[in-house]
């Protein structure tokens, strides 16, 4: 017998400054299942929104301050953000009002008084849309796909994921950086750091899974994997430029190389022409190849990881990265220990040994072929 999975509440912020509308509705909401929360202006739901972890918003049209209709055009401004499927609830009648709020970025329209039955069947709907989006599974399925050519660790891709984010979470808390860090920031770096090394698919496999160290011309090909990771995700982001996730992805393949002195590839960018996120992944694809057990070495302790990542401050690494890395490295001590592999390698064939996967020039090398 198949278990009973308990199906999540979805989430729905009920926007209204009128507060006897505003219970009424969330106490309708909550008699259907829906987990609900509250906002009385647009400004407060717009916050939420950005903070938050919600799909489904149902906002009053005419409200003091930002409207319903400029809430509608503010989510739909997000570059980074998940979809956000947005109800309006208003007493205006007539097409000309319908057609306002759907150019204003509405999904749907509802007239007050409203009929629970009727709420609860666009809901519905609601629902269906926002499970289609799915680009969490499609991005992460991507990656361990690219992954399964040059195999390292079992939980590589789980790691550095969780590794940006608290790096992203622990920048985001400093002044200079919070204009530019926010949830979608770091929603997006948790989906698309995993990308890093989608271009691997593009290496031969004589030189991907050479089982010993390259040569110099074997390795400038292996360095071809950036460029051809970042050529990739740009013509997806061409092709789709409503999905701005894609254009962190592609920065972050692009990037994920190049130092702060500028000693990096592909393009020797230096300090902060590194775009953030590429900066941020540096760091953490770094501490997991230190920390890693491969065929041809130990894993590191942390506290030698952390040494070489101190000494590294504004050479390789950016010096606020690595500030946010000390501040928060039981965290990462944390996450090290809850996704340690369960097994060390995926196949019998020694992973290689270059500049590419041994970073920080200091773990032991295979003998050269």
């Amino acid at each position: 017998m198949t278990p009973h999975r308990t199906e999540v509440p979805t989430r729905i912020l009920v926007v209204d400054d009128d507060p006897i509308c505003r219970d009424m509705l969330a106490a309708v909401l909550e008699d259907m299942d829906f987990e609900v929360e509250t906002a009385t202006n647009g400004e407060d739901a717009y916050h939420r929104v950005c903070h938050g972890d919600f799909r489904i918003v149902i906002s009053d049209w005419q409200m003091p301050g930002m409207s319903g209709i400029e809430l509608c055009r503010k989510l739909r401004a997000r570059r980074l953000g998940e979809y956000v499927y947005i109800i309006l609830l208003s007493s205006l009648h007539g097409k000309e009002n319908l057609v306002k709020g759907l150019q204003a970025g509405a999904d749907d329209f509802l007239c007050k008084p409203f009929e629970p039955v009727e709420l609860h069947v666009r809901l519905n709907t609601a629902r269906r849309i926002v499970s289609l989006e799915n680009r969490d599974l499609i991005v992460f399925s991507l990656a361990k796909l690219a992954e399964s050519r040059d195999c390292e660790t079992g939980a590589h891709l789980e790691r550095m994921r969780e590794y940006s984010k608290l790096l992203a979470e622990e920048l985001s808390k400093m002044p200079k950086f919070r204009q530019e860090i926010d949830n979608d920031f770091i929603r997006a770096i948790f989906l698309t750091s995993p990308l890093h090394d989608i271009g691997k698919v593009g290496i031969p496999d004589n030189i991907l899974l050479k089982p010993g160290r390259l040569t110099p011309d074997e390795f400038e090909i292996m360095k071809q994997h950036v460029t051809i990771g970042c050529k990739t995700l740009d013509a997806a982001y061409t092709a789709c430029p409503s999905a701005e996730y894609l254009r962190l992805a592609r920065d972050i393949a692009a990037t994920h190389h190049e130092k702060f002195d500028g000693s990096g590839y592909p393009n020797g960018l230096a300090g902060i022409d590194i775009p953030l996120c590429g900066r941020i992944v540096a760091l953490a694809d770094v501490y997991d190849a230190l920390t890693t057990k491969r065929v041809y070495k130990d894993a590191m302790s942390h506290e030698q990881a952390r040494r070489i990542i101190i000494e590294s401050r504004g050479s390789h690494f950016d010096p606020d990265v690595v500030d946010a890395f000390l501040r928060r490295e039981e965290d990462f001590q944390a996450i090290r220990r809850n996704l340690d592999d369960n097994h060390a390698f995926c196949s019998s064939t020694p992973p290689i040994v270059t500049p590419a996967n041994n970073p920080a020039g200091i773990l032991a090398a295979t003998p050269v072929s």
